[in-house]
């Protein structure tokens, strides 16, 4: 249920609101805009009377949200949300670029990378430590030397890092971490998720396999049920029948997100493509939809990756697509801007 009120509502009377509310066990969150502040009341509102709080005089409006999920819901948040990622920020129509390789795999290659995407416009670094792969004979990740790693880089560039968590209990290697990812396989593992909600990082939670926007806006719930409103949602490919890509980009899940939901939604390529030459256009597209960022594996030497290295680009078409995908951001965003 949200509750909106009035402009410039009555201290003392908006005081008593909140007490009634609260003693009824109803959690309030508020959001203030310029001319209007909501509350979002979470837990159950079944006995609550609307025409009761309709007949306040601080009250405008009362409504009911029929979705499942309440803290990632547009209606409970009209407001864009902006997550913030160490030095830099995704949402509030900024274009975010997240790149990097997609393990880690020595000392040399990480700092390469970072120093090139960096240089590139990119503003944060994202490497594997952790690697789920389908076979257990492939390469699984350097996993706290990976993590080591990536701090290096951090520490040479100031580019904040973020990385995947496999398990709950490899969270104490995560200390110095900036952002912490979810993984497709992931999405679901809602023990790992209600933890990921007791921390104070932002997450990246990417779209399962074959999973609903409402499944995975289900998952970010479950996250900011526990405390954490930092949740950055991410589109990455789902499995269709096609087999010429390693997944289909739904690229529609970039608008359907944003009009559903106030988190901010990035788009990863890489692993939509599985293919390197297809991973421009589809990041062009990303930014045309409306997309808060990319997250793109760059490697300096792919054809000797030790994971993922058909859908990598090198530094330099990385670097030649961040300048084209600024001009798209910046016309989209412009017009948008305009016809609002």
């Amino acid at each position: 249920m949200v509750v909106i009120l009035k402009e410039n509502p009555n201290k003392t009377q908006l005081d008593s609101l909140v007490s009634w509310l609260q003693a009824k066990g109803i959690e309030i969150h508020p959001t203030v805009g310029v001319h209007q502040t909501i509350l979002g009341l979470v837990g159950d509102t079944s006995s609550i009377d609307i025409d009761l709080l309709n007949a306040l005089d601080i009250v405008e409006d009362v409504k009911r949200i029929q979705e499942p999920y309440k803290n990632a819901n547009r209606k409970f948040h009209p407001q864009d949300s902006v997550i913030k990622v160490g030095n830099t920020a995704i949402g509030g129509g900024s274009l975010t670029l997240i790149a990097g390789p997609c393990s880690v795999e020595s000392e040399d290659q990480i700092i390469s990378v970072a120093k090139s995407v960096k240089a590139s416009g990119a503003t944060i670094l994202r490497g594997g430590a952790f690697k789920p792969r389908t076979s257990p004979y492939s390469f699984q990740g350097l996993r706290g030397e990976g993590i080591r790693l990536l701090k290096l880089a951090k520490e040479e560039t100031g580019l904040p890092i973020v990385t995947e968590i496999m398990d709950a209990s490899q969270l104490d290697l995560f200390d110095d971490v900036d952002m912490i990812q979810v993984g497709a396989r992931n999405m679901q593992n809602f023990e790992l998720l209600k933890l990921l909600g007791t921390v104070d990082k932002p997450i990246l939670l990417k779209r399962g396999l074959s999973a609903t926007y409402e499944e995975l806006l289900m998952s970010a719930e479950y996250i900011m049920a526990g405390g954490n409103m930092n949740v950055v949602l991410c589109e990455r490919g789902i499995r269709t029948f096609e087999t010429y890509t390693r997944n289909t980009m739904d690229v529609s899940a970039v608008p359907v997100l944003k009009k559903l939901s106030h988190l901010p939604v990035i788009v990863d390529p890489s692993h939509s493509a599985g293919r390197s030459a297809l991973v421009a256009p589809l990041s062009c597209a990303a930014v045309a939809a409306g997309a808060d960022g990319l997250i793109i594996e760059v490697h300096n030497d792919p054809e000797h990756a030790l994971c993922d290295g058909p859908q990598s680009l090198r530094p330099e078409a990385f670097e030649s697509l961040a300048k084209k995908l600024q001009i798209i951001h910046e016309t989209c965003w412009i017009n948008e801007e305009e016809v609002g």
